[in-house]
């Protein structure tokens, strides 16, 4: 099962016993009709766990979708969960959503009101292209897919490379001179795992992992390398 996960900055730096207790007590309601059907949607976080540099949880929020059922457009609720974890590491407070990045820029966005009551403060945690060049090198070995972007060409905007080696071919070098990594998919030298990670933190693991392992790689290998 591949695992997805976004890392943002918490621009505020906060004590993480003060957001367990936002958190606490944060649920919203909404009333919506879809399809002349009425439904209560709900917005709340639970399962917190509070440690002395990480505060745990998960985020649901319900929604409703339509189904075709032999003509008929039939509205469904369902109820999304996503695993989240703020963490202080050197003197910087982070937020990983453990979910797909447009899900997880939503609930980022939700979790920046509900503490700060304002958007704009948990944003996007970036790395460097020199940074995120100098990782891939470290686990080149095997490295699988290597996205360019700010490509210099006219007419191109991205140029990519698919493979195994891609590090020691001379159309990476190459390719470097022109643009700059955007996202590589490595294999992780240390953990053994093939991760495909974003200059906006992103983070696939294709590897077979639990979440408690996921957890772990992003905590020592991604967040070092945010700038």
């Amino acid at each position: 099962m591949v695992l997805a996960a976004k890392v943002f900055l918490v621009r505020e730096k906060t004590e993480l016993g003060v957001l367990a207790g936002k958190l606490k007590t944060f649920r919203v309601e909404q009333d919506t009709r879809v399809e002349e059907v009425d439904f209560s949607l709900t917005t709340e976080v639970k399962d917190l766990s509070v440690s002395r540099s990480t505060l745990e949880g998960t985020f649901t929020f319900d929604d409703v979708f339509v189904v075709n059922h032999r003509g008929k457009a039939v509205p469904i609720p369902r109820t999304y969960e996503a695993p989240f974890s703020f963490e202080l590491f050197k003197e910087r407070l982070f937020l990983t959503v453990y979910e797909k990045k447009s899900r997880a820029n939503n609930i980022a966005n939700e979790m920046s009101k509900a503490l700060f009551m304002s958007l704009g403060e948990v944003v996007e945690a970036r790395i460097k292209p020199e940074t995120l060049k100098k990782f891939h090198e470290e686990n080149f070995d095997d490295t699988k897919i290597l996205f360019f972007d700010e490509v210099d060409i006219p007419n191109i905007s991205k140029l990519s490379l698919y493979g195994s080696g891609l590090g020691v071919t001379s159309l990476y070098n190459e390719y470097l001179e022109h643009g700059k990594i955007w996202y590589a998919v490595i294999k992780s030298r240390r953990y053994g795992y093939v991760v495909g990670v974003t200059r906006n933190s992103v983070v696939t693991v294709f590897s077979r992992v639990d979440l408690p392992e996921f957890k772990t790689f992003i905590r020592s290998e991604i967040l070092p390398l945010i700038e």
